[in-house]
């Protein structure tokens, strides 16, 4: 259940059962964290990256951590993520429900949680491009080339449309304060009891 889970509990509002003396400040759990938010800002539901990453650079949870926005993942990103101790990749996907928020970790070989079908649903692999990459194929190209192996973690959102336009559906732009709370839930309480004890699941119906 996601609420055995301290940090699927705590984003979903729950109590992580952790002292508040034993976590770190903000800017202190956020350093080191690198937030990639992505996907296109003229496709509907797949401008929810975008419209994360504004809400998250003025988020005093993150005030520590670099957040950065790209239309999708491509390998230059390894670089960034050579020097980070913590990555969260935010974006939409397919296979969800409109609106419905979810984590899934990314294990330091670069397997996602939940399969293969977990790294090629996201919205952002849409389209033919020979320099987009998974999250998984993204991770596994930093650790082969800087060794890198920070905890990854994938905050997603189910999408209903990828049209054309600039608007976010109803349900999708109602999501964004959980998403915004889920990616603040796993920087500031990396420093609790098992900070990375995430399984795969749904934060909200």
């Amino acid at each position: 259940m996601p609420g055995d889970d301290p940090l699927i509990g705590a984003a979903a509002g729950g109590d992580a059962g952790s002292p508040e003396a034993a976590r770190p400040g903000p800017a202190e759990a956020a350093s080191g964290a690198l937030v990639v938010c992505y996907g296109n800002p003229l496709r509907g539901d797949d401008a929810l990256g975008w419209h994360v990453s504004e809400l998250l650079a003025a988020d005093p949870r993150l005030g520590g951590a670099t957040v950065i926005w790209r239309h999708q993942l491509t390998p230059d990103l390894a670089a960034d993520i050579k020097d980070a101790s913590l990555v969260i990749l935010v974006d939409v996907n397919v296979v969800d429900e409109p609106g419905v928020v979810s984590l899934r970790r990314v294990d330091a070989g670069g397997s996602e949680a939940g399969g293969s079908e977990a790294a090629t649903d996201s919205a952002g692999s849409a389209g033919p491009s020979s320099h987009h990459v998974a999250p998984a194929e993204l991770m596994a190209l930093a650790r082969e080339l800087w060794g890198a192996s920070p905890a990854v973690y994938v905050v997603s959102a189910g999408a209903e449309t990828l049209e054309i336009g600039d608007r976010l559906s109803p349900a999708v732009e109602a999501a964004l304060p959980a998403v915004v709370d889920a990616v603040a839930s796993i920087v500031t309480r990396r420093g609790g009891p098992d900070p990375f004890g995430l399984r795969q699941g749904r934060l909200r119906p």
